[in-house]
């Protein structure tokens, strides 16, 4: 068998698979499938284009794609020390909360609801700081904490103390405790263009807040819920009292985003963006699509949420014409939703074994590369004929 057509240029950009790889180990695996379909390895061009929606991995996808990688350490969610990666290529900065403050940096999983803190989220931001940036992206997804971005504001320069005076430590159990604020924000932040990464797009306070929404799945409980809910709002008036933050910001879409993280970046004067649609922007996904015949998009789940508008939903939206295909750990789709997202197909991992892929990283690669090939024997005009 000898190749007689053109090669097929496939543009590989999916999401991180929670848990089992990242957006890099989702592209290579795939890759690998693809080539090895084919009978010689120009019969299938792969362009490698990783990920992120502002979530955890924003930093790797940014690496990924030609940015530098810097290194700091700073006061993890429960106190312990944390080595936390940022990206910049010399104009924009990329920090993000998941490997600063976020879940996976909790010592043994250990969920910390009241306790966990953002401060290293603003200490990674001052070392980001140190760096000259223009423009500084703030990726917020995969919070451990729900402090209102309590925790940040401490490390950038503002004290918060209690009735008496005492100085309180950002967290979700010192938010009741706030009674005024001093001090003042770091001052090399002034000039620094601020992007708030986020698709979510809850408000800081209420039944649709950060605290009943979000909460749960970092440990709270019910009573946690309301201690954190009634906190929050506590926190705001201390902010609005201080002329810090204009009143009803609380209640702006996204505010709630990163246990009300994204309130305290608003305060700062960011700008919230679309976190999908942005990195696809910082990454030049337009630019690298239109050299490709095919894309292939994915991350761990597909689901209604995907629908919604989730990183793979951005991707097809701006895909075109050509082909889409997507790949994921489970699909709770059906087949004919895929045209909802103008995907041709959709492989899922949990479709090739009985055991659970979601973590196990040796396993989830092992099917990815199946399912390239899969793909690669499918893609017309791409492979070896007689």
């Amino acid at each position: 068998m000898t190749n007689t057509t053109a090669p097929k240029t496939v543009l590989i950009a999916p999401d991180k698979f929670k848990g089992s790889l990242t957006a890099s180990e989702v592209a290579d695996a795939l890759a690998a499938g693809l080539r090895a379909a084919a009978d010689t390895s120009a019969a299938v061009h792969c362009e490698l284009l990783p990920l992120a929606d502002g979530g955890d991995g924003s930093v790797d996808a940014a690496v990924a794609s030609g940015f530098g990688r810097y290194n700091c350490t700073v006061i993890g969610p429960i106190g312990q020390p944390v080595q936390a990666d940022i990206a910049f290529d010399g104009v924009t900065a990329v920090v993000e909360v998941a490997n600063t403050c976020g879940l996976a940096v909790l010592p043994n999983a250990r969920l910390a609801p009241l306790e966990a803190s953002s401060r290293g989220f603003g200490e990674a931001v001052l070392f980001a700081l140190s760096l000259k940036p223009r423009r500084m992206v703030l990726a917020l997804g995969g919070s451990s904490s729900t402090d209102g971005g309590m925790g940040m504001l401490s490390a950038l320069g503002l004290r918060f103390l209690d009735s008496s005076g005492g100085p309180l430590q950002g967290s979700g159990q010192s938010l009741s405790l706030a009674h005024s604020v001093t001090g003042s924000v770091f001052p090399g932040l002034a000039g620094v263009e601020l992007i708030l990464a986020t698709d979510v797009h809850n408000p800081l306070c209420g039944p649709n807040g950060a605290a009943p929404v979000f909460g749960p799945q970092k440990g709270c409980s019910p009573t946690d819920v309301s201690t954190l809910d009634a906190g929050l709002a506590q926190f705001v008036s201390v902010l609005v009292d201080a002329g810090l933050a204009d009143p009803g910001l609380a209640e702006s879409p996204g505010a709630g985003s990163a246990g009300g993280i994204g309130f305290a970046c608003l305060a700062l004067g960011a700008k919230q963006v679309s976190g999908a649609d942005y990195f696809l922007d910082l990454l030049d996904f337009d630019a690298r699509k239109d050299t490709c015949d095919i894309v292939i998009t994915g991350e761990g789940s597909i689901d209604e949420q995907t629908l919604a508008g989730k990183l793979p939903a951005a991707v097809a939206r701006r895909s075109g014409a050509r082909p889409i295909i997507a790949v994921a750990g489970r699909s709770l789709l059906e087949p004919e939703q895929w045209s909802e997202m103008s995907l041709s197909r959709v492989y899922a991992l949990a479709d090739y074994t009985d055991e659970d892929s979601s973590n196990d990283p040796l396993l989830s690669a092992e099917l990815l590369q199946r399912i390239g090939r899969e793909i690669g024997k499918s893609l017309p005009g791409s492979l070896a004929v007689p």
